[in-house]
């Protein structure tokens, strides 16, 4: 029997790329899968046959994600998992940052995961066994992040956020958090010059190569796992060991230019 069969499990930016992949990997595992997002995807999120459902909303809007919640109570009369993956920001540098734009990315990436879990509270509190929040962060949350400063305080607060809730909601409810390194996905391909910008990043990091969604979505699942079943409030680095700091390419190259 897969290990999450009959678990309930709602994932917020589901149709996204990493959405995507983590409902996939939730649906090969035997769970029911509730993807959210503001558009429904152009295609159907399947694995193996199995089906995601999707539900339209803004989860920035607290009555539409309590809308959500009560959605999955009529529907299913559960929640087990729930993984608060919506996130992002345009790269904007702070001295232009509108005050409104910085509110909604902050909405985005920490107010609204933080109301949805408030408020998943009472069907989490009802799962079988012990439940499990997923919060995903980002590197941009662990050092400084120029260009997208509101962007990674907020994804700061969600891994302060994730080790609070693990503190107040224990031992029922088990919350934790992936920070997340660089993605090689369609979405980064402006952003990183395309092809060859993401074999230049690549080439910085240990493992010479950008996190897959699936990579991210792989460590969701052992979270979600029994396997994980003493891992409440952890920060999992998911970014193939690091950055390597730019100055140590600059000597380098330096030294070779002699």
């Amino acid at each position: 029997m897969s290990e999450l069969a009959g678990k309930v499990c709602l994932v917020t930016g589901g149709a996204g790329h990493i959405g995507r992949a983590i409902c996939q990997v939730l649906l090969d595992e035997g769970a029911e899968v509730v993807a959210v997002g503001r558009r429904a995807p152009s295609e159907p999120i399947t694995s193996n046959a199995a089906s995601a459902s999707f539900y339209a909303a803004d989860i920035r809007d607290p009555n539409a994600s309590q809308g959500l919640i009560e959605h999955i109570a009529t529907q299913y009369g559960r929640l087990d998992i729930l993984i608060n993956n919506a996130g992002g920001g345009p790269p904007v540098v702070a001295a232009d940052a509108s005050a409104e734009l910085t509110r909604k990315i902050v909405a985005l990436n920490l107010i609204a995961p933080m109301v949805l879990s408030q408020q998943a509270y009472g069907l989490l509190m009802q799962s079988s066994d012990t439940a499990s929040i997923i919060n995903i962060a980002s590197v941009s949350g662990a050092r400084p992040s120029p260009g997208t400063a509101a962007y990674g305080a907020a994804k700061a607060g969600l891994l302060n956020l994730t080790k609070s809730l693990a503190m107040e909601w224990g031992p029922h409810i088990r919350v934790n958090a992936l920070i997340v390194g660089l993605v090689h996905n369609d979405a980064g391909m402006s952003h990183y010059g395309g092809e060859e910008g993401f074999k230049r990043v690549a080439e910085m990091l240990p493992l010479k190569r950008m996190a897959s969604p699936r990579d991210v979505a792989n460590a969701v699942m052992l979270l979600c796992s029994t396997r994980a079943s003493y891992i409440s409030g952890a920060n999992l680095e998911v970014d193939g060991g690091g950055e390597v700091p730019v100055f140590l390419h600059l000597a380098s190259e330096s030294s070779k230019a002699k």
